[in-house]
């Protein structure tokens, strides 16, 4: 098998499961006898320092924090510049131009790029970065956005992350006989505040996918036979007539009904923990696709997992399948957003369960 050099880079907002993932890749590396090398900071870094990187295919090379949290590789730094400042200031040819030519200094052979939907599509759609190497993307976010892959890296911890967190709560919830407003992370996506609601018997859950009434809201809380409880509230919510945080308005209409509750933010925990096991398992499946599809000279691909089956899938693809907005933080670029749809069974065992979901789904 001829000698491969390979690079490897984290990108986006953090999750657990990232490490593993990384781990993983190096190890099938190093069985295949392939160099690979780590990129610190993702395309930041490319930009700032393409020199500074890790060898990663030594087999001395060894983390025992594969399991935790974080990046060894870290995902970028708001410091530097980057696709944000160099769309804003109209010079993103040149920021191109400039990994571009990182990545044939580095002389790879092929790129294993770890990335949320927003990663996915920038490679996408400044492809001329990746022109000179295979280009093999992996997707990891908690907000579990990305299309045409049934779980992402990281979402499960996030989903057990918050699922310790709000068995916690509950016990002062019952002592002082009050209703807690949990505001999940997601974006626009409410996957991770459904999972998570259905997993500790929420007696709501607010997503954006979903109008709600935040009088039939009260309603239902007042009608509960316990004074305590979980409202889970995902963060891309919104309420007529009302501003600030959505767990701060939620909590208002529900002071307002003489209803005791507070509000928590779990906020970054959802980004941490021991990586779960089923997130660990699929560290391994996206990473053993990931290689194959390396060495059968795929580019331009994502690894997925579809009813079971892992494979790879064009990042054309992925792209076109996915509702295509705005890039909230990158002038004029687009990213391709999976939501919760309609059908998703969970939607239907939560109204079993008797979880307020709220009253049409958009």
């Amino acid at each position: 098998m001829a000698t491969k050099k390979i690079g490897i880079m984290t990108t986006g907002g953090d999750c657990s499961g990232l490490n593993t993932v990384i781990q993983r890749v190096v190890d099938g590396c190093v069985r295949r006898k392939w160099r690979i090398v780590g990129i610190k900071d993702g395309t930041d870094g490319l930009y700032e320092n393409p020199a500074q990187t890790i060898d990663l295919s030594d087999e001395t090379f060894r983390f025992a924090s594969a399991h935790l949290a974080g990046s060894i590789l870290s995902n970028g730094n708001a410091g530097t510049t980057n696709f944000e400042y160099f769309a804003r200031t109209g010079k993103l040819a040149t920021f191109n131009k400039r990994l571009q030519k990182s990545l044939k200094d580095l002389d790879l052979d092929a790129m294993v790029l770890i990335g949320g939907n927003g990663s996915l599509s920038l490679a996408h759609l400044h492809s001329e970065i990746y022109s000179n190497l295979q280009l093999v993307c992996i997707p990891k976010t908690i907000d579990m956005d990305v299309p045409l892959t049934d779980n992402t890296i990281g979402f499960d911890t996030a989903v057990q992350q918050l699922v310790s967190y709000c068995d916690q709560l509950l016990l002062t919830a019952r002592s002082h006989h009050r209703w807690f407003i949990v505001q999940t992370m997601g974006r626009d996506c409410g996957q991770l505040a459904l999972h998570a609601g259905v997993a500790i018997a929420a007696d709501a859950i607010l997503i954006p996918e979903i109008k709600f009434d935040i009088d039939n809201l009260v309603k239902h809380i007042k009608q509960s036979k316990r004074d305590y409880g979980i409202i889970m509230v995902s963060e891309g919510i919104s309420i007529r007539g009302h501003s600030g945080k959505p767990a701060d308005m939620v909590s208002r209409k529900l002071t307002a009904a003489n209803i005791a509750n507070r509000t928590a933010f779990p906020e970054h925990i959802q980004r941490a923990g021991d990586t779960v096991a089923t997130d660990r398992i699929l560290a391994a499946g996206f990473a053993d696709t990931a290689l194959k599809a390396i060495e059968s000279g795929e580019t331009f691909v994502m690894t997925t997992i579809q009813n079971g089956e892992y494979k790879t899938i064009s990042l054309d693809e992925f792209f076109k399948a996915g509702k295509q907005q705005k890039d909230p933080h990158i002038i004029g670029a687009m990213t391709s957003n999976a939501y919760v749809e309609p059908d998703n069974i969970l939607l239907q065992i939560a109204t079993d369960m008797g979880i307020y979901i709220g009253e049409k789904r958009k």
